[in-house]
């Protein structure tokens, strides 16, 4: 498998190739020709959009097939990008991202990490370009900070805004067809507060849920809460966001309402017209239907806020399951059991859990989210190794990783191993002993840290 650098490029095998970027992002593509323009919407390959001649994405999993062969008259060129599948989790929060390019035979054929981005919001990863009679793919790695609607128009796709209020990160339910009643908006700064989850919310998410074999939630009066409130917060300030204008994330919200979490979802959504609407919107996408039927949560707390500037209705769903010892302890064991395979698949000697380093990397996930930083070094100028040492485990050497934002152990031992400087952590054959921690809250809703001590 080669490793490409920026501006690197391979010669392809004839016949479909599949590209794939683990971790907590969307894969799209935009298929032009030598001019780089689009020859119409159809052109742009995406989750709401999966297939086009010769390009297909799996909502599975994320990967995009491209058979060049297959591909519409006059196309020359597929470009390829990535933006954060929440959109409303920067970029430069998660891992940099890893392209995984595979043939027609499944062998791995190249893999290409970029830069971390910094206030780009999407990556342009790589090309696939004809070349002759062959096709080949070229590593861009070049960072766009208008977002994907940004991206498909300078790439010529019509992209419709919508109304005024509406944004990148908005999800607008299309106009209700002639027949239907709607009742008058109200004015603007009127503040309506239905109902939290009438409608047979519950019934309806549970049902899917058991569809998917997922048990089922129950409702939750402090996840209810903290729905409301920033559900009033986005109405205020005419906008979807994880994070208000009055400086507070939803992730906070649940935890002043009283529910420490262990994982947590969210959907923020405008549009939708009751509950039932809701949920059919969350079931609409896969992107959208995971949180939903995820397993892993246990209570749900949902709320909508009529109002603001344009008189929108905004909804607020919060996911979780509660933070308890046992599962906090299940949770930082599997992150070791899922490192100690990563190791084992390179050849290399467990790492031991250590209960000092354990504590150690447990109190920093819990200082970022109480003071609001992410990094390792703490505001008051502590590193890794002066936590290790003040927890009692004065090893010769010490390494750490942090992450924020992914829900799951998997999730997150996934993201480090996709990026080089946290990867090289996880198969330093010198560290014997591992601890981690994991705290919910914060701006990202979940910070996760290893530390490594040999």
């Amino acid at each position: 498998m080669k490793e490409l650098v920026p501006g690197g490029n391979l010669p392809l095998p004839a016949g479909p190739v599949q590209v794939r970027v683990p971790g907590g992002f969307d894969v799209s593509a935009l298929i032009t020709d030598d001019g780089g323009k689009v020859a119409g919407d159809a052109d742009f390959v995406f989750y709401n959009q999966p297939e086009a001649p010769g390009a297909r994405l799996a909502p599975a999993d994320g990967t995009l097939t491209v058979d060049p062969r297959g591909l519409r008259a006059g196309a020359t060129r597929v470009t390829i990008a990535v933006s954060a599948a929440d959109p409303d989790t920067a970029l430069r929060l998660l891992p940099a991202p890893a392209l995984r390019l595979t043939g027609p035979d499944g062998a791995a054929l190249a893999r290409f990490t970029p830069p971390r981005p910094d206030r780009e919001t999407v990556l342009l990863l790589a090309e696939l370009y004809r070349r002759g009679d062959g096709w080949k793919l070229r590593a861009l790695g070049q960072g766009y900070a208008d977002g994907l609607a940004g991206l498909a128009r300078d790439f010529g796709v019509d992209v419709d805004d919508g109304p005024p209020a509406a944004g990148d990160g908005d999800f607008l339910l299309p106009a209700p067809a002639a027949g239907d009643f709607l009742l008058p908006a109200p004015a603007a700064g009127d503040f309506l507060l239905p109902a939290p989850a009438g409608d047979g919310f519950l019934d309806r998410v549970n049902s899917a849920r058991a569809a998917a074999g997922s048990p089922p939630v129950a409702l939750d009066a402090r996840l209810t809460e903290a729905a409301r409130a920033h559900a009033s917060a986005m109405a205020e300030a005419g906008a979807l966001s994880v994070q208000t204008r009055d400086g507070v994330s939803v992730y906070r919200r649940a935890l002043a309402a009283g529910y420490p979490f262990l994982t947590v979802g969210e959907h923020l959504v405008s549009g939708p017209r009751t509950p039932a609407e809701f949920v059919r919107y969350c079931l609409g996408a896969d992107r959208t239907r995971r949180a939903l039927c995820d397993a892993a949560f246990t209570h749900v707390g949902l709320a909508h806020v009529t109002g603001g500037p344009a008189g929108d209705t905004y909804w607020t769903a919060l996911w979780a399951a509660p933070l308890t010892p046992g599962g906090l302890a299940r949770t930082v064991a599997e992150v070791v059991a899922l490192t100690n395979r990563e190791r084992a698949a390179a050849g290399l000697p467990p790492l031991t859990a250590d209960p000092r380093l354990t504590a150690a990397a447990q109190a920093h996930s819990a200082d970022m989210v109480a003071r609001d930083f992410y990094s390792h070094t703490s505001p008051g100028g502590a590193g890794p190794r002066d936590r290790a040492v003040a927890a009692g485990a004065a090893y010769g050497t010490t390494g750490e990783n942090i992450a924020c934002g992914q829900r799951s152990p998997a999730d997150v031992v996934e993201g480090w191993m996709n990026s080089p400087g946290h990867r090289a952590n996880i198969l330093a054959p010198g560290f014997t002993h591992l601890g981690a921690g994991l705290a919910g809250g914060g701006r990202a809703g979940t910070y996760w840290t290893q530390l490594f001590g040999g």
